[in-house]
Order: structure tokens, then sequence, then C-alpha cells
């Protein structure tokens, strides 16, 4: 099907559109890719160029949508005519996985021979993989690993002080290597 070229846009050119499409963060990585190859496969299909594809893992979303609290972010950069992102937008509403999809125009009258491409097959490996979010990383982490020994005082087993952010010290001039204020060692006796 041929695409009409809108009278907006200069001939022979095409406009720079950014799509991001949130996942159920239980869609597995096979699901994802498949997302991705129908996704592909449409704005390549009807003249599209793809210019970045990147999977920004799973993250904690703003607000539940569709009951979800989490959600897996992908980001498409491409060129394409307006009618492409009416065709990206239709197949994204019918696909269960997808619970919040938002399409930009990041400019208009591009040449198509001005941006090539630089997404490779091993760019659509990449985007289909999903690394473990943000907090199931952070529980994972065994305590004590941030090198603190418990008492909150931010010295290290070798004897040495060191200043830690955040810490209300009373003018926050301490050097590493010096030896331990008096006034705060009698305070934890």
């Amino acid at each position: 099907m041929a695409h009409l070229q809108s009278l907006a846009d200069a001939p022979g050119t095409l406009r720079e559109y950014e799509t991001i499409y949130i996942l159920r963060p239980d869609t597995q990585n096979d699901k994802v890719a498949e997302v991705n190859t129908r996704v592909r496969g449409i704005i390549e299909s009807m003249g599209g160029v793809v210019l970045n594809v990147d999977n920004w893992g799973k993250r904690k979303l703003a607000y539940e949508i569709k009951k979800e609290l989490k959600g897996i972010y992908l980001f498409w950069n491409y060129l394409a005519a307006p009618t492409v992102v009416a065709e990206f937008e239709r197949n994204m509403r019918m696909l269960d996985s997808v619970i919040r999809y938002m399409t930009i125009v990041a400019a208009r009258d591009v040449d198509p021979g001005t941006k090539p491409s630089e997404v490779t097959e091993e760019t659509y490996a990449k985007a289909a993989a999903t690394a473990a979010d943000e907090e199931e990383l952070m529980m994972r982490r065994p305590a004590g690993e941030d090198g603190e020994d418990g008492d909150g005082m931010g010295d290290d087993d070798d004897g040495e002080f060191r200043a830690r952010r955040g810490n209300d010290d009373d003018d926050g001039d301490v050097v590493p290597g010096a030896a331990k204020p008096e006034a705060d060692a009698e305070d934890k006796e």
C-alpha cells in the first residue's frame, strides 16, 4: 500500500520519531524479541529507517497502569512517514503485553541519506534482553558491601577515618588518613 506524503513535509524527506513503549514486567525475553520484530517489520515494510533501539530495562512506574507497578521500557528512534506511526500505534493497541506507548515527532523534513541506520542484528538482540530491575539488584547485594562495618562512622578496616557524604559533622573538613576526632570517639562509648 502506497502512503501519501503530507503536504507539510518537503518532498523526499521523512519525519524523525521517538517512541517509548512499556511492556508488562513479567514479559519474557522471547516475547520482548517478538514485539521488537513486529515493530521493526512495520517500520521497515512501510519505508521507514530504524535509527536506534534501546531496552531501558525494568523500572518502577510513576503510577499504576493496568494494575502494574513496574514495566519494561523500550525506546525506538526512527525515520518514517506519518502513516507508519498510525500503523505502529494500531499494533501497540492490539498487543496484550504493551501497557502504555507514546510517540513524539523529534524532527521534520529529515533527508534519509543524512541519517544512516547504525542498528545491527546485535542491537536488536541486546534490546530483547531485559536485565533485572534496580530493586531486585539491591535486594541481592550482601550487607556491608559499601565498605561500612556497621558502626556508621565510615572508617575502613585499616583504621583510617574518611568523611561520608551526608554526614553532619561540625565543619566537614575531615582529612583522609587522619585520626578519628576525640569527641566522636567519646560519644560512641
